[in-house]
């Protein structure tokens, strides 16, 4: 029903900035919660940023809260991750996903994510 597909990951230094994309099919798109998540070698995935239905509110892990800002366009579909302030320890694939069901909170966990996109590479060099 949805696909989402992530673009926009590559090296970058200590302290640049980095914007991702996540594209998705259907008019359904906004209908759904979505969510970025991380995952670096060796660790469990990891909630990054959500955003609900209409952009209205937004809620950031701690880890990038103050550096890291998520948006959508429903419009177009897509929804994006500003990255600020990248640092080595952000080094990851950064994966897109939209809840599964039809909510107005934002949910942390995984099980909550029904479609997920392929990830995108980010590396931050020191």
């Amino acid at each position: 029903q949805v696909q989402l597909v992530e673009s926009g990951g590559r090296l970058v230094q200590a302290g640049g900035s980095l914007r991702l994309s996540c594209a998705a099919s259907g008019r359904t798109f906004s209908n759904y919660v979505m969510g970025w998540f991380r995952q670096a070698p060796g660790k469990e995935r990891e909630f990054v940023a959500g955003i609900t239905r209409s952009g209205g509110s937004t809620y950031y892990g701690d880890s990038v809260k103050g550096r890291f800002t998520i948006s959508r366009d429903n419009a177009k579909n897509t929804v994006y991750l500003q990255m600020n302030g990248l640092k080595p320890e952000d080094t990851a694939v950064y994966y897109c996903a939209a809840d599964g069901a039809v909510r107005s909170k934002i949910e942390v966990e995984i099980r909550f994510y029904r479609y997920w996109g392929q990830g995108t590479q980010v590396t931050v060099s020191s």
